[in-house]
């Protein structure tokens, strides 16, 4: 009989030669101990950026904010948004044509506005300007 997946895993997750460290897992790829400071901090920071993300997604479905300047010059808290998430933001556009614009722009859907490079930014606002 087959063994269970489980089972599988364990048996990956021998022991190094040594016998001290685990061999395969996420041994090596875990991030380090953070302090409960630091854990407060971080998660502060990413509550301040959530909030000012939706704000700005209000005022772009409310049309008093441009999603075309937000992207020419994008404030710092926006660097990590996706595009296609942005997109979805504006008023009369949805998954369809999100997805279109993405596709014509050469822009995977999972592009933060942040990692957009110059000729996909400038591609993406003459777009959105028509």
């Amino acid at each position: 009989m087959g063994e269970s997946p489980s089972a599988n895993k364990r048996a990956r997750l021998t022991l190094s030669s040594h016998g001290t460290e685990p061999k395969g897992g996420r041994g090596s790829a875990q991030a380090p101990e953070r302090s409960l400071d630091q854990r407060m901090e971080a998660l502060a920071r990413a509550n301040e950026i959530r909030s000012q993300r939706a704000q700005l997604k209000k005022d772009i479905k409310a049309g008093t904010m441009q999603l075309a300047d937000v992207i020419a010059d994008p404030p710092g808290y926006v660097m990590t948004a996706k595009v296609y998430d942005m997109l979805m933001a504006v008023p009369k556009y949805g998954r369809v044509k999100a997805t279109r614009f993405l596709t014509h722009c050469r822009i995977s859907q999972g592009k933060t506005i942040g990692g957009l490079s110059e000729r996909q930014r400038a591609e993406l606002i003459q777009l959105l300007a028509k």
